[in-house]
């Protein structure tokens, strides 16, 4: 079984629970820590890992299989879909162009800081 390092969780009062247990699993895909066919924490194991009651941690897992980033086999347990790292990487550069790029380039601007400059080879 993979370890998902819950150890690492530090949770932001700001965001629903469950999207940061998404966001660790998707960074943790990314990373290529987590691979295709790996078998991940059972709901109870990762709750009681990271002290979370283990209905966050089924919402967490169900919005997962609605992505197609994980899928469950039955009596065996959770693992990651053989595309998984496709659909994250998608849905992550989507995530960043609408939401944490627009935050940036707004913050550039008032600092009156050129993206050119930012990275040229220097």
């Amino acid at each position: 079984m993979s370890n998902i390092n819950p150890e690492a969780m530090e949770f932001n009062p700001n965001k629903a629970i469950y999207l940061q247990i998404l966001d660790a699993i998707h960074e943790r895909i990314l990373s290529g820590e987590l691979k295709p066919e790996d078998r991940i924490p059972s709901v109870r194991e990762y709750g009681a890992a990271i002290g979370v009651n283990p209905n966050t941690v089924m919402r967490t897992y169900e919005k997962l299989t609605q992505e197609g980033v994980i899928y469950n086999k039955r009596g065996i347990g959770y693992f990651i879909s053989e595309n998984a790292m496709e659909i994250v990487l998608e849905s992550s550069r989507k995530d960043f162009i609408e939401n944490e790029l627009p935050v940036m380039m707004r913050k550039m601007e008032l600092l009156g800081l050129d993206p050119k400059e930012l990275f040229s080879n220097k």
